[in-house]
């Protein structure tokens, strides 16, 4: 339950998705790069020797196999701590803001996230987002693990905000399971800090068990199931997360929480 809202999960649906299938891009090759295999194992023992971090639920993550590991977004650590736990390579989605620089230190550091397998989306919306969609379908569709947030941005007050639907289409796209994740203590670690986290408190990773996207059902009909089915599964993963993490739930978007404003339409 979010904020009084009851999230109803139901047997699997009897008839074909509710949701169109996304377009299936031309296959990209979404392999580990050799950076990534050199530096995972060293980022993971750096992040043990100096922080120490937990993991808890690393039994849910299935050892092959397309799923999508649905996370809270509370600091950047966020996305070195998480993924340093997972013995697969996760591929994450990262705002393009980080690869569009034009200075030597912009354009290193866009070639390194892409050689960590991070892929470039654009928040503005319209074709720029549906590509980035695209590329995580891609993931998914070769069998990969796709790491998203579905808050969208980090949390700017360490609350857990409402989860955008892009993550529930591309489950239901493709049937793949989403797997919640809960982070703590890298909100406090990072606070006041652009880049390195402290040590304290000590990071927490919690995955729970996976949610089957077929087992929720909307409702309404045509686009209005659609887009009920989507909001429902959604909300869902959001509840499991909140249950992982104990945050406080606030329905409302964390980009409208940071300009001051309030969401959209429901």
């Amino acid at each position: 339950m979010l904020h009084g809202r009851t999230v109803r999960a139901s047997a699997a649906r009897p008839t074909g998705p509710a949701v169109a299938a996304l377009p299936i891009p031309t296959p990209i090759d979404r392999s580990p790069t050799m950076l990534y295999e050199v530096a995972k194992p060293i980022v993971r023992e750096v992040l043990r020797a100096v922080y120490a971090p937990q993991a808890h639920g690393l039994h849910h993550i299935p050892e092959q196999g397309a799923a999508i590991l649905a996370s809270n977004h509370l600091s950047g650590a966020d996305t070195v701590f998480m993924p340093a736990q997972v013995r697969r390579t996760v591929h994450f989605l990262a705002k393009s803001d980080f690869f569009a620089g034009t200075s030597l230190p912009s354009r290193a550091l866009g070639a390194l996230l892409r050689g960590l397998g991070v892929m470039p989306v654009d928040r503005t919306g319209g074709n720029a987002s549906h590509s980035a969609l695209q590329g995580a379908l891609d993931v998914l569709e070769s069998g990969g693990l796709l790491g998203i947030y579905p808050e969208g941005t980090r949390s700017p007050d360490g609350r857990l905000h409402r989860g955008k639907t892009g993550m529930a289409r591309l489950a239901l796209a493709t049937g793949a399971p989403i797997i919640p994740i809960g982070m703590e203590g890298s909100f406090e670690a990072q606070r006041g800090r652009r880049f390195i986290p402290r040590r304290r408190p000590r990071i927490i990773v919690r995955v729970g068990a996976p949610i089957m996207p077929a087992s929720v059902a909307g409702e309404g009909e045509g686009a209005h199931e659609d887009a009920a089915r989507l909001r429902e599964l959604t909300d869902l993963v959001m509840s499991r997360i909140q249950e992982l993490t104990g945050q406080e739930y606030v329905d409302l978007y964390a980009a409208d929480v940071k300009r001051g404003g309030t969401p959209d339409g429901r």
